[in-house]
């Protein structure tokens, strides 16, 4: 019975850790899109769209991810980014259910979050994720 449930308790984790990688900086719509502004940020939305960012202090993707995001922003006309420190501001942390660092939240114009993404984020993710939110 014991290796039966090693191998079973194996698998399993073979298994979660596929799906996580799998979902790991992946855009997820949000069509219930919470509304966020200047309060909560901290700082002034974007003409189009803004791209925030949920780092913590010790994270490695998140330097690579603020990289990122920051390049983006200052090659896409209206948009910015805004980079939130979630064991500062654990009250907005909480509410908008963020679990890891990094994550990036997609915001249109007017503050609402139109995508989500846990970890990090290739290029080609975090525009086609713009595309949307820009209207």
């Amino acid at each position: 019975m014991g290796p039966l449930v090693l191998i079973a308790a194996l698998a399993l984790t073979v298994v979660i850790a596929v799906v996580l990688q799998l979902k790991n900086g992946r855009f997820a719509s949000k069509p219930d899109g919470e509304r966020l502004g200047v309060g909560e940020l901290g700082a002034p939305l974007g003409e189009r769209a803004t791209l925030v960012q949920f780092s913590s202090a010790f994270c490695a993707p998140c330097r690579a991810t603020r990289v990122l995001l920051t390049d983006i922003a200052a090659k896409t006309p209206g948009v910015v980014t805004i980079e939130i420190d979630a064991e500062e501001q654990l009250e907005l942390t909480r509410k908008l259910n963020i679990l890891r660092t990094p994550t990036v939240l997609v915001l249109d114009a007017k503050g609402r979050v139109t995508r989500r993404a846990s970890g990090l984020p290739r290029r080609e993710q975090v525009l086609a994720a713009l595309n949307h939110a820009v209207v």
